[in-house]
């Protein structure tokens, strides 16, 4: 069979007339799988494969079972994403069975959240199980870039022109700071100003504020926010808190040890108050020009907008480094307020969205007190070429 075809029929799906040929093997049973999905037994050209999934929860795990041994993980991931969304397969994921053949992903995470609430304890298990499987997995890709990020910066942000021991001189930069006073009949540089790091401090350097939209939209930002938040709250050099909202505020601080306990303490859906959420963590700074604080939301308010907007000015005038994130995921920023947007941008707090790789970077950024607006710019340039 022509290779092109084979793929073109596989694509198109249904009887093979339309292609002019017929699949046997594995390829008629990716193709039942994809059916299963795609076609949902309505339409032309449906036959007995393309039934759909029903609503039995062993027919579903065998179907994940079977698009694992077919496809690689990253198609598994969106066909799953799918079939939640096409066939209504949310009440089927609270049965353990059918968790323990999900491919655990960020969008399978966020969707057992939203489920929490109405989750039975059989589930319970396998449902935790999925999401500390997921979280271990983004410790991994961003414990260590977070960490090396923000201790560079804390040391940058730490540098004196009077370095006490040699061991403190930043070479590199004196040498910059002082070729003016280069000697070429000697070859070498006569410094008259040194550039070096203060004395690494024990003490908490930066206060951080996370403050996360739980609205059933900001799933994926959640999940991602709360490992950055575990992740934080690890550095002696900082003092982290983490605050989820949505007409209510829940303070997580207590919980960001075991981020896998402080997902499941999030409750995502319902209505949103910002102005709300924003009062409560002006309480917890304590020292507003070593403070960040990091609103995550699509900033549609269900509060008092002008209260809203009249908090972050007090915030930035107080010398507070607010940043607005529309979303803290790969997939860029939802659907968002763009008159919040725009009203925050007037403020001098620009709003834009954020991938969970450029996050480190982004921290950096804002314990130097770089522009943001400045960097967020840099970065969507850097991302587009």
């Amino acid at each position: 069979m022509d290779e092109r075809l084979r793929r073109w029929r596989l694509v198109l799906g249904g009887d093979a007339d339309g292609t002019g040929c017929a699949l046997g093997g594995t390829d008629a049973q990716m193709d039942g799988a994809l059916a299963a999905l795609y076609n949902g037994g309505k339409g032309e050209g449906a036959d007995d494969r393309s039934g759909g999934l029903g609503a039995s929860a062993p027919r579903v795990a065998r179907w994940l079972g079977d698009i694992r041994s077919y496809f690689p993980s990253t198609v598994v991931q969106v066909m799953q994403k799918d079939a939640v969304e096409r066939l209504n397969l949310t009440r089927l994921l609270l049965e353990p069975e059918m968790l323990e053949a999900v491919e655990p992903d960020v969008h399978m995470v966020g969707t057992l959240l939203s489920l929490n609430r109405v989750m039975p304890e059989k589930a319970r298990e396998s449902a935790r199980a999925l999401v500390r499987k997921v979280v271990s997995e983004l410790e991994r890709r961003l414990v260590q870039k977070t960490k090396a990020a923000v201790t560079g910066a804390l040391d940058r942000s730490a540098r004196t022109h009077r370095p006490k021991r040699v061991a403190d001189i930043d070479w590199d930069r004196t040498i910059r700071a002082n070729l003016k006073n280069y000697l070429p009949e000697r070859n070498t540089v006569v410094p008259s100003r040194l550039v070096g790091y203060g004395r690494r401090q024990r003490a908490v350097q930066r206060e951080v504020v996370l403050c996360i939209d739980q609205s059933g939209s900001m799933a994926a930002s959640v999940v991602y926010s709360s490992v950055f938040g575990a992740v934080l709250a690890s550095m002696r050099s900082l003092r982290t808190s983490l605050v989820v909202f949505d007409t209510a505020v829940v303070d997580l601080t207590d919980q960001l040890h075991d981020p896998v306990e402080l997902l499941f303490g999030t409750q995502l859906g319902g209505g949103t108050d910002i102005n709300r959420a924003i009062a409560y963590s002006q309480g917890l700074i304590t020292r507003p020009t070593d403070s960040i604080f990091i609103l995550i939301s699509d900033l549609y308010e269900g509060g008092v907008r002008q209260e809203m907007l009249r908090r972050v000015a007090q915030m930035t005038a107080a010398g507070v480094q607010v940043i607005v994130l529309l979303a803290l995921s790969d997939e860029g920023a939802p659907f968002y307020d763009r008159d919040n947007a725009a009203a925050l941008a007037a403020l001098g707090v620009p709003a834009f969205a954020c991938t969970p790789d450029a996050f480190p970077a982004l921290m950096a950024a804002a314990i130097e007190r770089r522009d943001i607006g400045q960097w967020a710019e840099r970065e969507l340039e850097r991302t587009a070429t």
